[in-house]
């Protein structure tokens, strides 16, 4: 019977704060206008290049207010006055990543394109191909026409 395996402890780093370092603040405390990255994007906008302005701490570290936050959980805040409107791809730049789709989602052998990519850099052709099964039509477009265009987006 194997023994059981010690689990390690991941040891803390405790970083004192110190005022060289980003504004930190604790959950549903920090000033107006500054906003996650989340919200940034749920407001149409971007960080725009600029930097993060603050810290915003995670859970745990609320009780410690000593030290700094170094968790993967924290979240950097970004000043809603520097941010600018997300980009919005032109009718071009959506006809390259269609036809970027097309090619990684469309069968050299029976010109069948699926709904998902395939793995063609293994196998090199699709299931229903390679294994010799007729595919269930809800997963692929159903015309038999040649993939000229269809705008994912």
């Amino acid at each position: 019977m194997p023994r059981p395996r010690k689990k390690r402890r991941r040891e803390i780093k405790k970083v004192p704060r110190s005022d060289a370092t980003l504004e930190e603040f604790d959950r549903r405390t920090w000033p107006e206008g500054l906003v996650t990255r989340r919200q940034l994007r749920k407001q149409g906008l971007s960080p725009g290049g600029h930097a993060p302005v603050a810290v915003l701490r995670c859970k745990g570290c609320a009780y410690r207010p000593d030290q700094s936050c170094n968790h993967p959980t924290r979240a950097w805040l970004y000043d809603v006055n520097l941010a600018r409107p997300k980009r919005v791809p032109t009718l071009a730049q959506e006809w390259a990543l269609d036809r970027a789709m097309a090619a990684r989602s469309t069968c050299p052998e029976c010109r069948r394109r699926y709904y998902f990519c395939l793995l063609l850099r293994t196998q090199g052709r699709c299931d229903p191909c390679a294994k010799g099964y007729e595919p269930s039509p809800d997963t692929y477009f159903a015309s038999t026409a040649p993939v000229i265009h269809r705008l994912a987006a």
